[in-house]
């Protein structure tokens, strides 16, 4: 597609549910932000701008965005709806032209390849096209009813609907793509004469068809719009989260020898005939080359292992342990900010921290080299083990 792209990131709500300080988006799956996950989906998509639509909280997704270049936030109070909410990002707007893609904050996992069919399929048709997905238990979503075209005709929310609206399976994500101009004149349209006193996005389908402007539907697994609102929510996001790693890294050759007890990072690297035993943690920016054993409840972080090594068991790798070729880390072993040159060894019961250890070295039982020495932290202490 070659016209700009607009996304609109709404992330105005309070997140209530969440019982925490922290910004419900800014809560973590795999090690990044529910915004983080958003934002990565669409960056393959070359957006011409991103505007995160802020409300309560907002001082924090400004700082987490600070300096990212072509994202910024246009600021929603009070919080009348997701009509508004999307109205609230035109001020913001420095291009007019194109598709608009309008994303949730707390959806981190919609696929690329979704979004890029969402904004194709806007700009060949010139009409909205919502993401739908089939839901294994339907219940409160919003139903999307097609007509006998297959052209979607309205959104129809549960409390709205008639039983045999109820019996539609395919169901509403809230995410849509429109070109750009026509959005904004649909939303001009929108009424707040609800419950709620809010103006509702989805409203925008209706006002579309009854201008004979149509509206298509792209649909999606429902794990690919699942939502965080809550801390229980939050786990299913990282089990799903996990599961997904877990599957892929087992398709690229790397061994898990039990699975659900293996956690990734969003950015763990692991080359392929890498063995993990069960009970390994991987904190952020761990890279392991081939032919590497990870053994049974170790914990990583920030670290890189190459080709051959051995970690483990019982082993903590900390941020800047570069391990070896070769090298052997053995039972409750920690490293720090350590270098050890290939087949090095440190096999049981040491601390290594602050050193360069030399190829071939072997670090005895009970060894510790640190850059403390019982009264100051020596910035630029180093042990060279030959």
């Amino acid at each position: 597609m070659n016209e700009p792209i607009t996304c609109v990131v709404l992330a105005a709500g309070k997140g209530t549910r969440m019982k925490s300080q922290t910004h419900k988006v800014l809560h973590k799956v795999g090690g990044r932000s529910l915004l983080d996950h958003v934002l990565a989906g669409v960056e393959p998509l070359n957006p011409e701008q991103t505007i995160i639509v802020v409300g309560s909280g907002r001082e924090q997704i400004e700082g987490a965005i600070k300096g990212r270049q072509g994202i910024k936030t246009a600021l929603q109070e009070p919080q009348n709806g997701t009509g508004h909410a999307v109205q609230c990002a035109q001020a913001a707007l420095e291009i007019s032209a194109g598709v608009t893609l309008i994303l949730y904050g707390d959806v981190p996992f919609v696929p690329t390849d979704i979004s890029r069919a969402l904004v194709e399929k806007a700009g060949v048709n010139a009409g909205p096209v919502v993401l739908g997905f089939e839901a294994h238990d339907p219940g409160s979503y919003g139903r999307l009813v097609l007509d006998q075209n297959g052209a979607l005709s309205r959104i129809v929310e549960a409390k709205d609907a008639n039983d045999a609206e109820l019996a539609i399976r395919l169901c509403n994500s809230g995410i849509m793509a429109v070109p750009t101009a026509l959005l904004f004149s649909l939303l001009e349209e929108v009424k707040n004469d609800n419950s709620a006193g809010e103006y509702y996005l989805t409203d925008i389908v209706e006002i579309a068809a009854a201008r004979e402007i149509p509206c298509t539907v792209v649909t999606a697994l429902e794990n690919d719009v699942m939502g965080v609102n809550s801390r229980a929510d939050l786990a299913s996001a990282e089990a799903a989260f996990q599961t997904k790693r877990r599957t892929d890294m087992m398709a690229k050759g790397v061994t898990l020898y039990s699975p659900e007890t293996t956690y990734f990072q969003w950015d763990t690297e692991i080359s392929s005939d890498v063995d993990i035993e069960p009970n390994v943690i991987f904190g952020p920016n761990v890279r392991v080359e081939r032919d590497v054993t990870i053994r049974a409840f170790s914990h990583l972080e920030g670290c890189t292992i190459k080709k051959g090594a051995s970690v483990g068991p019982y082993a903590r790798l900390r941020p800047g342990a570069d391990i070896g070729p070769g090298v052997k880390i053995g039972n409750f072993v920690e490293v720090k900010n350590a270098a050890l040159a290939a087949g090095a060894k440190a096999s049981h019961l040491s601390y290594i921290g602050d050193a360069d250890v030399g190829e071939g070295a072997n670090i005895g039982a009970g060894t510790i080299t640190c850059n403390y020495d019982g009264y100051f932290k020596l910035l630029f202490c180093r042990l060279k083990c030959l």
